[in-house]
């Protein structure tokens, strides 16, 4: 039998690393720039906020997934009553992934917090200065209380290590680089109490405010089928006129549902169970439309735009990854349990 394992692993091209530098510099001074600019969510003007994000996914979604977390880490800090950590020139990231192998832990002693681990998926780690960024919480013999607890780090400490292994391969958000990072004692302040950040409703806001983001990258996939659907030379046969239909029901969809949302943050209906059944109803949606549109996008077009158009090859591949962040059957599921729950005893009706 032929061995494939004696075979050379393609190695596709990375992207230069001085552009991506610079890349992710213009970024973050962009989103500094937004911060001052943008409403925060639930203060009332929360569609214009996701509007201004789906245009900035729409116009590079790479460029959406560096501003992103930094206008998330100021509305965390802001919902914390903490502003007074916020400097106009410092860069922000947040960091809440979870993942195999030593978790990262915060141990307090007499001269305040520190933490100690890996942290996984990291981004921008070399970039910003300042990070929000959670831990389970351990006690002053080490033994961990089984809550978890949101921090503010600066990344300028000896004992902040980010991991440079190369081992974010994908294509798709290549010029967001990102990493695991191991600290050592790093000091850390608190924000919030245990488990805070997991129960604030601006946990639930800024998960909505991620999809608006996803909603923009897949505006962007599906403007390549509608310029196609202008050119007269070449109009469109009825199989692509139905892939067109298709794309324009879900992303019409998307749209309702972001703007019922923003409505329901700030309205004050998207707090405590409402605001997690909101967040998982939007996110599912945008995820759905956002996998319709990859799908009859390139049923539509075939493999040319595939091979031969590098801009859109980068919108695709960044889409498909930023998208999974979105978990699937299990939110169906979380959703599912989430209106038997908040259904009143004993009375009739439905969610719809």
């Amino acid at each position: 039998m032929f061995d494939q394992s004696t075979l050379p692993i393609p190695q596709t091209p990375r992207p230069d690393q001085r552009e991506v530098q610079e890349f992710v510099r213009h970024g973050l001074a962009e989103a500094t720039t937004l911060t001052r600019e943008l409403p925060l969510p639930g203060q009332g003007s929360t569609r214009e906020l996701w509007a201004r994000m789906s245009d900035l996914a729409r116009q590079d979604l790479a460029l959406a997934r560096i501003v992103e977390p930094h206008l998330d880490a100021t509305a965390i800090i802001d919902q914390a009553g903490r502003r007074d950590l916020l400097t106009d020139s410092d860069t922000w990231a947040v960091w809440a992934a979870e993942g195999p192998g030593t978790p990262l832990t915060a141990t307090p002693s007499r001269d305040g917090w520190t933490l100690s681990g890996t942290k996984p998926w990291c981004s921008l780690a070399d970039f910003v200065s300042r990070a929000v960024v959670t831990a389970h919480v351990a006690d002053e013999s080490g033994e961990l209380t089984g809550h978890r607890r949101a921090f503010v780090i600066s990344t300028d400490h000896a004992g902040f290590l980010p991991e440079h292994n190369d081992t974010w391969v994908a294509q798709g958000l290549a010029d967001v680089p990102t990493t695991a990072v191991d600290f050592r004692e790093v000091p850390a302040e608190p924000l919030g109490e245990d488990e805070w950040y997991l129960t604030r409703p601006g946990f639930a806001w800024g998960g909505m405010g991620v999809a608006a983001i996803w909603l923009g990258g897949a505006q962007s996939v599906a403007d390549l089928l509608w310029q196609r659907s202008r050119q007269p030379r070449k109009p469109l046969d009825d199989a692509a006129l139905a892939h067109l239909g298709r794309v324009d029901l879900a992303l019409s969809a998307a749209s309702a549902v972001l703007d019922r949302a923003a409505s329901a943050v700030d309205n004050g209906e998207a707090t405590g169970e409402k605001g997690a059944l909101w967040a998982l109803r939007v996110r599912r949606t945008v995820a759905d439309a956002a996998e319709t549109v990859l799908r009859e996008v390139s049923r539509a077009t075939g493999p040319g735009p595939l091979t031969g158009d590098a801009a859109h090859i980068r919108r695709v591949m960044s889409l498909q990854v930023y998208v999974r962040q979105d978990h699937a059957e299990r939110d169906n599921k979380a959703l599912g349990e989430l209106l038997l729950a908040a259904a009143p005893a004993g009375k009739e009706g439905t969610p719809w």
